[in-house]
């Protein structure tokens, strides 16, 4: 990854090829929220309005004066322990002193002798008897008072007799929506950190710079699970206009003719060995798509899939060669699929050979397959390191064969790079003298 300072659009790229884990992460954060509001339902409230006369409010000079002296005093009296502890009784289910007061509020309406007893409940009913209930004890507590301070002549004006508050499936919606966004950004947050710590190459220039080889194409790529996926593939492949563009253009470079005409026939014809990693799968399919794509254009061309360092990642591919080689008759393409158990490819007359090879991305040693005139290095955008790169470039180097370039799978949409670093050398020629079967790569 390079080590630029990243702005907004960087940020947002980089956080793009980790939509999974901010999926994750927001699709937790939908749980925890919706599990925390099944847990703690919403609390309804009712209120009970209750009008009082004390010794104060009667005085003419207070009631000239516009103030009640007493509302005050009536107000802290109304949530006193001895009122409070007078409700319990009547609250059911039975509730603590302590969840009493969080859940009863007093204040006077209007700064006038009605105070309103507002209470919070579970449910309509719990939250209506418990505001009643502190009401009622209230009356009874100031009208059985002998101080003067205390006392009051009080009566309900208006019992607690309907509830609001937010309903359970709005709340459970709401907390859902705020727990998904929240991890929504917990975990955007979290892929940018690991996306600064990620060694794994997006940008096409940076794979080409990391083995000085240019990027030849690139082209989004599905890899078929199962045998019967790769064969409606191979049958079937038929890329956009544009990629196929990209396709016909790799295939002038590798020596198969302009406008997709082969320049010859026959086992000396142009070849291309794809490599790719063992941690790479959807790579594996970049040399099978091109082989679909040359048979498509009317080229005679045989697919190769020969020893792999890691044979599980090709299994699928082998398994779909291995039936089209016995049955060859029902292909449409001039296309034929071949599996070579020794690396040899005999006498085959076609006029391109593709050859798949796969070596291990920690251990990478080139399987003994037949040499072609050309080697091209297969990669996913964001899946290998340039340290994997290099070490497959090298062993490829020191086995002869030189990465002519890169074919990138899916590549980044924010890549608004291009790979396209001037090449040195071009593919060489393959002349007819073969050893054991093998023709002998000779560069010109």
């Amino acid at each position: 990854m390079s080590q630029q300072n990243p702005d907004l659009r960087r940020s947002i790229h980089v956080a793009g090829r980790r939509k999974r884990l901010i999926g994750g992460v927001a699709a937790l954060g939908f749980l925890l929220g919706a599990g925390y509001a099944y847990l703690n339902p919403p609390l309804l409230s009712s209120t009970a309005l209750v009008v009082f006369t004390d010794a104060s409010s009667q005085s003419s000079q207070a009631n000239a004066a516009g103030v009640d002296p007493g509302l005050a005093t009536q107000e802290v009296i109304a949530t006193s322990d001895p009122v409070l502890v007078g409700a319990l009784p009547h609250i059911s289910p039975p509730v603590s002193l302590q969840t009493l007061e969080s859940r009863i509020s007093v204040t006077s309406v209007n700064s006038s002798s009605v105070l309103s007893f507002t209470a919070t409940g579970a449910t309509a009913e719990q939250a209506e008897a418990t505001a009643n209930a502190v009401g009622n004890s209230y009356i009874a507590y100031v009208g059985a008072a002998s101080e003067t301070a205390v006392h009051a002549v009080a009566k309900v004006l208006e019992p607690a007799n309907a509830a609001t508050g937010t309903k359970r499936p709005e709340q459970l919606a709401v907390y859902a929506v705020l727990g998904a966004l929240v991890g929504a950004l917990v975990g955007f947050v979290i892929s940018l950190f690991a996306g600064r710590s990620d060694r794994r190459l997006a940008e096409r220039d940076a794979m080409a710079n990391s083995i000085g080889a240019p990027v030849l194409l690139s082209l989004p790529v599905e890899r078929p699970s199962d045998p019967a996926s790769w064969a409606r593939m191979l049958d079937q492949y038929d890329p956009d206009p544009v990629y196929a563009y990209g396709l016909t253009k790799l295939l002038q470079q590798l020596g198969v003719g302009d406008n997709g005409v082969p320049s010859g026939s026959g086992p000396d014809g142009p070849s291309v060995t794809v490599l790719s990693l063992s941690t790479d799968p959807v790579a594996v399919a970049l040399g099978p798509l091109l082989a679909a794509f040359a048979s498509a254009q009317g080229i005679a061309t045989a697919l190769v899939v020969g020893p792999q360092q890691d044979t599980n990642v090709t299994a699928t591919l082998r398994t779909a060669c291995a039936a089209s080689a016995q049955s060859p008759a029902g292909r449409g393409r001039p296309l034929r699929l071949l599996v070579s158990e020794d690396g040899h490819l005999g006498e085959i007359r076609a006029a391109f050979v593709v050859v798949v090879a796969v070596v291990d991305a920690q251990d990478p040693r080139i399987p003994d397959t037949a040499r072609t005139s050309a080697t091209v290095l297969g990669v996913s955008a964001g899946k290998a390191t340039g340290e994997q790169l290099a070490q497959a470039a090298t062993a490829a180097s020191v086995d002869g064969r030189e990465i002519y370039g890169i074919l990138v799978a899916n590549p980044d949409p924010g890549d608004q790079t291009s790979g396209r670093i001037p090449r040195l050398t071009s593919p060489g020629r393959v002349l007819p003298t073969r050893v054991n079967g093998l023709p002998a790569e000779i560069r010109w």
